[in-house]
């Protein structure tokens, strides 16, 4: 092969074909060297890549280490949420391909839900920082999400009714704005040039930010229920003062939002299981 031909990134990939590595397969041997017990991680888990959740939460002695957890890179903490119960939650996995390969595992090892909530550059002016961005869609500038789905320009929130209730329970939180919109996601944040930005905000992107392509791509390719949020905290530095996220860095806010998504994909999940149980009554033959 001519070494100067470039690798297909985003060509003649068999992305109906299952993986050879599994996640099951890593966690299994991760759990037989480290001597854990096979526990379920709770339903509802969480990204925070920044980590700003979780350094609150082990500072206010709110958390407590997953015994079950047994991925190489992470450490899962467990903590109670009003109204939800246990969640679980990942600090620090920045990047599309560290937020995959993560949410592969946890929906291996029994999450159900995953939300991620990551800070986000603004690219169109929605008003003063920060704010939320509910992504609906994400522009695929990264590498991960060409391994789940064919190319294209934005990866979609697979679960478009999901994405509106979901818009509708935020709207009644108080002191917390939130925009849904689309976002810009790049594998280079330092690479973020003024032609970049142009094109991308041409696009509609209201926000950059670093996973949430690869995260719905994943989401899509697998049945997986994934939402993402951008917290627009900054102006990418062009300005000093930036990166504020408010209260508490912003965890106060962040755990509002986050309680309001599992509350939707809660009440959704026992809506259908209500449906399935009235489906399967009308079924059944008179006595």
């Amino acid at each position: 092969m001519d070494q100067r031909a470039a690798w297909p990134i985003v060509n003649h990939k068999d992305h109906a074909s299952p993986s050879v590595f599994r996640p099951e397969a890593l966690l299994r041997e991760a759990r037989r060297q480290k001597r854990l017990p096979l526990v379920a991680v709770p339903p509802v888990c969480v990204l925070d890549p920044d980590g700003d959740v979780v350094r609150h939460l082990k500072l206010a002695g709110q958390s407590r280490a997953h015994e079950g957890w047994a991925c190489y890179h992470t450490e899962l903490l467990a903590f109670d949420l009003d109204g939800i119960g246990g969640v679980g939650i990942i600090g620090c996995a920045v990047g599309a391909s560290f937020a995959v390969l993560v949410a592969e595992q946890l929906f291996a090892a029994g999450c159900r839900l995953l939300v991620s909530v990551t800070s986000a550059g603004q690219i169109t002016d929605n008003g003063p920082t920060p704010y939320f961005v509910l992504i609906d869609r994400a522009l695929r500038d990264e590498g991960t999400s060409y391994h789940y789905l064919p190319p294209a320009i934005f990866a979609e929130a697979p679960d478009a009714t999901l994405i509106a209730r979901i818009e509708d329970a935020l709207s009644g939180l108080s002191g917390i704005v939130v925009h849904r919109g689309s976002t810009w996601t790049t594998d280079a944040p330092y690479r973020e040039t003024e032609t970049a930005i142009a094109s991308a905000r041409d696009l509609g992107a209201l926000a950059v930010e670093m996973e949430a392509a690869a995260l719905y791509a994943f989401a899509a390719a697998t049945h997986h229920p994934v939402v993402c949020f951008a917290h627009v905290t900054n102006a990418m530095a062009q300005t000093e003062g930036d990166f504020e996220k408010g209260e508490a860095n912003g965890t106060k806010a962040t755990l509002a939002v986050i309680a309001a998504v599992a509350r939707v994909w809660l009440s959704s999940i026992e809506a259908e299981q209500h449906a399935g149980a009235s489906g399967i009554q009308r079924a059944l033959p008179p006595l």
